[in-house]
């Protein structure tokens, strides 16, 4: 355990990373632990929220024996080391059975459910999956129906294996499954298993293939971030290792639990948490396939937590959020401490938690192109409220500062902001994304990953983050922080989060503008909000010009503010007012295209008015095209 830089210093000090005694492979991390804990806990699962509904644990034999069955039989499809299953379900045992299995038989690409039709076979044409594991028809769930239309267009899927949830309810629900359930929809031609039927004809006692080197590329991960269509991450085994101990180092223990309500498709649960499980023998606990977003969870939670005896909380800001608008109504004093992740934290957002809970939360940042972990604000050092904490040993950071034609300018001064870049065991250097031409100009000086996010160091190593590079709100030629504007909307009581992006103006490019959603059971206006930004902003410049009440705001899986979606509404909204203003009646419908970006498609307006409408679009900066 670290408490400060001096102590991280001392760690990497006594010995350099590949000196440390750590598993090379993911088959020899489930392997140790297995042989280390074979009757701790090691997963749990439970498909309602319901504190006393049905749930399914298993020990870390159990689940080794089922990750074993599931590599090998990916093994007998004929998948290899340079073979891709992709898999799209929610939450539960076999979600990690795929996840862990497909990472030792080939390479693994998990894919977000929440995604459309059309990104979840780009995701599957371009990781040339070949064996696509997915749900079975369920109630309240349209992941079947999304597979057979994803399938249309990913012609090299040769395999469906097909699990089904029904066998986590008890009767008497169990015996409505047949009457509510969606007919099965029709799969193209492609051969059909069903999951338990396919693995339990293969030995669970060992891998039944060699296991591959440690530079096998074992998963790919799209991004989950704010920006629009998903790239692909490569990760090696070494980066999933590197959480699990990293998470170690952070105390956590064989005998702690761990309750984590976010989906195993993305980093976050993949990687700090489940790896953690697996180097440490910690047990985690899966609650409803959706997570947060299921039914109920978040009035239940702290019954969960009650109930699994909960050592470590697993969150993001957007579910604190929420959870701090309902009662604490069970006893949580196992709780040590609360990680959160995958956005910025608001500080009074913070200080409400410590404050009805008395458990303190360690903020940490991570992001999926360097296999997850950076930093973490210290579980017995100081905390600095808002900032990300510092970086984890063994992981370099450098604020650096570019010149636009990707060469390093210079390396920032303390407090100076300039590009987080980031060197450690997740950074896989030159292949980061499968996209050759996407890790052009991704590293400074040939080594240290460019994240995308501004941020600034402290005289105390502390890392801050200030915005995405590609979220600058540019007003006029001056550059202004959207995280300025954030953070004073979630200053307001009845705000629960706050989205600001750059709107259209055909005079100055973009004016600052947000979007905000209330906290539930309040009601506020746009005017009184807009008055309150302009009250609380220093800076005029960042003061928005526009305010905007959604309830709820659109948002990636993991609770990240979906800023795309958000670009959108306002190139629509100004578009229209100004052809409204000029009597032209038209529509505006602004769409994304992965070459382009987001393009505002014009339709169903008078001929006549043609050259005018050119005219009047020429002036904002965006893409257009007319769809007649």
């Amino acid at each position: 355990m670290f408490a400060n830089i001096n102590e991280i210093a001392e760690i990497e000090s006594s010995k350099a990373w590949n000196e440390q005694e750590v598993p090379k492979t993911i088959y020899e991390l489930i392997q140790r632990t297995k042989n280390k804990y074979p009757q701790n806990n090691a997963v749990s699962f439970q498909l309602l929220s319901d504190p006393s509904s049905f749930s399914e644990t298993l020990k870390w034999d159990q689940l080794y024996q089922r990750v074993c069955q599931t590599a090998n039989f990916f093994n007998s499809l004929g998948l290899g080391r340079d073979d891709t299953v992709a898999f799209l379900l929610p939450n539960c045992l076999e979600t990690i059975y795929t996840l862990i299995g497909g990472m030792i038989a080939c390479k693994v690409n998990p894919i977000n459910p929440l995604l459309s039709a059309p990104q979840i076979a780009g995701i599957l044409r371009s990781s040339n999956a070949k064996v696509l594991v997915t749900l079975e028809s369920f109630p309240k769930a349209n992941i079947a129906q999304l597979t057979a239309e994803a399938l249309k267009e990913a012609p090299k899927i040769e395999h469906v294996i097909e699990v089904s949830l029904a066998r986590y309810l008890k009767p008497p629900k169990s015996w409505l499954i047949p009457f509510v359930r969606p007919k099965s929809p029709h799969y193209r031609n492609v051969k059909i298993h069903k999951f338990y039927k396919a693995i339990d004809s293969q030995s669970g006692d060992s891998i039944n293939f060699e296991d591959y080197s440690s530079d096998h590329v074992m998963a790919l991960f799209h991004t989950g971030g704010t920006t629009g269509f998903p790239k692909l991450a490569q990760h090696l085994p070494e980066g999933m290792i590197y959480n699990g101990w990293c998470g170690e180092q952070l105390g956590i223990t064989a005998q702690d639990n761990v309750i984590c309500p976010l989906p195993l498709f993305h980093v976050f649960a993949a990687y700090p948490i489940l790896a953690t499980a697996m180097y440490t023998g910690a047990h985690v606990v899966f609650p409803t396939p959706s997570g947060y977003r299921g039914e109920g969870v978040f009035d239940n939670f702290w019954k969960l937590v009650e109930k699994w005896q909960i050592t470590f909380m697993i969150t993001v800001p957007t579910a604190l959020s929420v959870l701090m608008q309902k009662p604490i109504n069970a006893d949580v004093s196992t709780l040590k401490a609360a990680l959160c992740g995958s956005a910025p934290l608001p500080v009074e957002l913070y200080n409400r938690f410590e404050k009805s809970t008395g458990v303190t939360i360690m903020e940490g940042y991570g992001l999926t192109e360097a296999t997850c972990i950076v930093s973490i604000n210290p579980r017995y050092g100081v905390k600095k409220v808002g900032s990300v904490g510092l970086s984890f040993p063994y992981t370099n950071v450098r604020i650096l500062d570019f010149e636009d034609t990707g060469k390093v300018r210079k390396e920032c001064d303390v407090n100076e902001v300039g590009e987080i870049c980031v060197s450690n065991p997740g950074v896989f250097v030159g292949n980061t994304y499968t996209d050759i031409d996407k890790n052009r100009d991704l590293y400074g000086d040939e080594k240290w990953l460019r994240t995308g996010d501004l941020g600034y160091k402290d005289e105390d190593s502390y890392i801050w983050i200030s915005g995405r590079a590609k979220d600058i709100i540019i007003r006029g030629g001056q550059n202004v922080d959207p995280s300025v504007i954030e953070e004073t909307m979630a200053g307001h009581p009845k705000v629960a989060f706050a989205g600001a992006i750059g709107q259209l103006d055909h005079k100055m490019g973009e004016l600052p503008c947000v979007y905000v959603e209330l906290m539930e059971g309040t009601q506020s206006s746009a005017e009184e909000l807009l008055k309150y930004a302009q009250e609380k902003i220093q800076d005029k410049l960042a003061c928005p010009v526009y305010v905007e009440i959604l309830n709820p705001l659109p948002k990636t899986a993991v609770g990240k503010v979906f800023k795309p979606d958000l670009r959108k509404l306002a190139i629509n909204r100004v578009l229209r007012d100004r052809f409204h203003k000029e009597k032209i009646n038209l529509e505006i419908n602004t769409v994304e295209k992965q070459q382009t970006g987001l393009v505002a498609e014009v339709s169903h307006f008078e001929d006549r008015n043609r050259d005018k409408v050119k005219s009047i679009l020429g002036e904002y900066p965006v893409a257009w095209e007319f769809k007649d």
